[in-house]
This record gives C-alpha cells, sequence and structure tokens, in this order.
C-alpha cells in the first residue's frame, strides 16, 4: 500500500489515504507518485498537486526498518508540507524550538534532553521542557 497526504491550505496535511500500488503503475510499469496523484484526484475531486506521497516507515528522518527514509516523517493530520526541504514535520511543541530539516523534528535552542542513569529510569524519571528558562527540568 502507498500512502498520500491530502494538503489543505498553508501545506497542512488534512488527512491520509492509502492507495492501491497498482493504482500508481505509469506507461513504463513502474509506481510513480505523480500515477497515483492523479488517481487520487479523479476519485477524490481533491487537485493532483495537493496529493503528496509520504512514508508509513520514516520517523524524524530515518526508516525505521532501516531502508531510505522518505520525506522526514510519515505525514499526520496536522503536520507541515515543507516543499523546499521535502518533508513532513509536527506541530511546534515549543516557541523557541528551531527545526532540524536534517531529521526533520523540532529541537530545543539547548538539544536534547540529558540522558537518565539507571536509577532515574527505574524511578521513572523524566525531563521536561521548561519554556520559561530553556531548559529541561527533572519531571514528575
Amino acid at each position: 500500500m502507498a500512502h498520500f497526504a491530502k494538503l489543505g491550505s498553508n501545506s497542512k496535511v488534512i488527512g491520509v489515504l492509502t492507495l492501491d500500488n497498482k493504482d500508481m503503475i505509469n506507461a513504463n510499469g513502474v509506481e510513480d507518485e505523480s500515477v497515483g496523484q492523479q488517481y487520487l484526484e479523479r476519485h477524490n475531486n481533491w487537485p493532483a498537486p495537493m496529493w503528496i506521497q509520504t512514508s508509513y516507515n520514516t520517523h524524524q528522518g530515518a526508516h525505521r526498518l532501516g531502508g531510505t527514509a522518505f520525506r522526514g516523517n510519515y505525514a499526520g493530520i496536522g503536520y507541515t508540507w515543507d516543499e523546499d526541504n521535502n518533508i513532513f514535520y509536527p506541530k511546534k511543541p515549543y516557541t523557541s524550538w528551531v527545526l532540524n530539516t536534517s531529521e526533520a523534528r523540532w529541537q530545543s535552542p539547548i538539544g536534547d534532553a540529558p540522558g537518565l542513569t539507571d536509577e532515574e529510569i527505574a524511578a521513572n524519571t523524566r525531563y521536561v521542557w521548561n519554556e520559561d528558562s530553556k531548559s529541561w527540568d527533572i519531571g514528575t
């Protein structure tokens, strides 16, 4: 199955549909995104350029099964399509965070949360982002 994100205004994902791979085959017998887009336009009355193929197995710029990552993330409703960087990314979690386009994810201005010790993991400790102080704090 192939997956396509349906784009609305401002390149926001408003839906995701599956498409049988046979409906994407071009005249040369090869899967082709544009063929899938045309199929979706005909059957869903939504413009072909507003359907963008996405990969169910891609998350934060990596393929979960070791394959080739495709477009940063599997598109979800509310995600944004970034045509310039050829990625889908989720809503920005905090004002200060910046988009890492190579990993298709938001990062704090000071980097990822610190690692946890075995004792902290056993105690279900976690770090939470503090937007006011721009720091990672121990949460509960």
